[in-house]
């Protein structure tokens, strides 16, 4: 008997995915839960497993494609060799069967059979309420510009796949709805001049952008035109972290893991969100959101891009359970083992530019929280500590955060209060 295989859910709010990759070709023995083919949506990038074993016999979506969730995209025969039965409620369109001539003698043409004899009627579809529908054909960026606005997006045309609302047909509809005179519309981008392109000659290579990296670009504009960005910049002394690190490197190696400087941050920074509770918050509308669990998310530098795999109720755990935690999910995030929810409801998020050396950096918030942490390159530098020059090892923090929300004194107690935790260390706490 054959097998379907569909395009996954990877969250709830995720209406499709983009085929990156076949690992298994038409023809290829497969086991079940081995990977099959490589997706990648709004939230991450992963390989999806067979939900059975037997032999790969149609695929019915090409590398690059993008289809919507339940889609069949192929098909997994048992090895013996049988003929594959689709299980979607839609069979691919086929060319009709060439009639037989009705010359003499010929029998009576039968009436196509509508299911195979002992097979079950597909069930009815169950009804789709309206607000269901709405989230279908829409993203969670094109509602929040229609709660702005007060717009009904089922009154809106889609071009996207399946008819879904794009961020462009929404802003398109704003500025045709809008009467002459009128001051544009909030959420619409005022207008810039075409980019430049390279002249055709240039020396290079072009390919197009990766599902990936659209995404991030996407996100990424889409946060500087929403959130008041304001830095603040702290320097911290890790004198005491790196004695505590030096005294338990080897416990926690013994463990499986490392203890880097980064465990004792997000270990600072846990305690600084409990402390100052308005960072550890999130913009809805025009509400703010109080995250009573404290879920932070690691960002992960990728050769193909970059993804923020979260740490879940980091509050509950000490710097061992941190550390694995980090080591972990850094490990899947790099081979693409991770699962939807664990990159997905973060409350604040932490970047480590300083892995690479660089002294600090301005990143952009992760929407739809309020604040972001930059780590800086921690070095051996010489300081003045009581009128005398010593060298210890020391490192910027950079705190990115949503002005509306958080006021610069907030911002700065918060990073006085990460600055203080890692400068006076308890040795107990490792």
């Amino acid at each position: 008997m054959a097998t379907d295989v569909v395009m996954p859910q990877m969250g709830e709010s995720i209406a499709e995915g983009t085929i990156v990759r076949w690992i298994k070709k038409v023809g290829d023995a497969v086991e079940r839960d081995e990977p099959l083919f490589e997706i990648s949506t709004d939230k991450v990038d992963a390989e999806i497993p067979s939900p059975a074993a037997g032999v790969v016999t149609e695929i019915r979506a090409k590398e690059g494609e993008t289809v919507a969730v339940n889609t069949v995209v192929a098909v997994i025969g048992s090895a013996a060799g049988d003929r594959p039965v689709p299980l979607a409620p839609a069979p691919q369109p086929t060319a009709p069967a060439a009639e037989p001539p009705r010359g003499a003698g010929a029998p009576p043409i039968a009436a196509p059979v509508a299911r195979t004899a002992g097979a079950t009627p597909p069930a009815p579809a169950s009804p789709v309420s309206p607000e269901e529908l709405v989230r279908q054909r829409s993203s969670p960026l094109v509602r929040k510009i229609a709660r702005e606005h007060d717009v009904d997006i089922s009154k809106i045309a889609g071009s996207g796949l399946a008819g879904r609302v794009t961020k462009d047909d929404i802003l398109a509809f704003l500025g045709k709805a809008a009467p002459a005179g009128a001051p544009p519309p909030r959420a619409a981008t005022p207008a810039t001049p075409t980019p430049a392109t390279f002249q055709h000659g240039v020396a290079g290579r072009t390919e197009k952008m990766s599902v990936m990296r659209k995404k991030i670009a996407e996100h990424m504009v889409a946060s500087r035109r929403t959130s008041a960005h304001v830095h603040s910049v702290f320097e911290v002394n890790y004198h005491r972290v790196a004695h505590v690190r030096a005294a338990k490197k080897s416990e926690y190696e013994r463990s499986g893991v490392k203890l880097t400087y980064l465990s004792f941050i997000l270990k600072a920074v846990i305690d600084a969100l409990r402390a100052v509770p308005v960072v550890n918050a999130s913009v809805d509308g025009d509400s703010i959101v109080y995250h009573k669990s404290i879920n932070v998310g690691i960002a992960v530098a990728l050769e193909w891009g970059l993804i923020v795999p979260v740490v879940k109720n980091a509050d509950e755990r000490n710097l061992l359970g941190l550390s694995r935690a980090i080591a972990d999910l850094a490990a899947r995030a790099r081979s693409k083992q991770l699962k939807p929810e664990e990159v997905s409801g973060g409350t604040f998020t932490i970047t480590n530019p300083g892995v690479f050396g660089a002294l600090f950096g301005m990143p952009i918030i992760n929407q739809p929280q309020v604040a972001i942490l930059g780590v800086g390159h921690i070095e051996k530098r010489p300081i003045v500590i009581d009128d005398a020059i010593a060298i210890r090892p020391m490192g910027y923090l950079s705190l990115g955060y949503d002005h509306r929300i958080v006021d610069g004194a907030v911002a700065d107690e918060f990073m006085s209060h990460i600055k203080a935790t890692l400068e006076n260390w308890d040795q107990e706490d490792a």
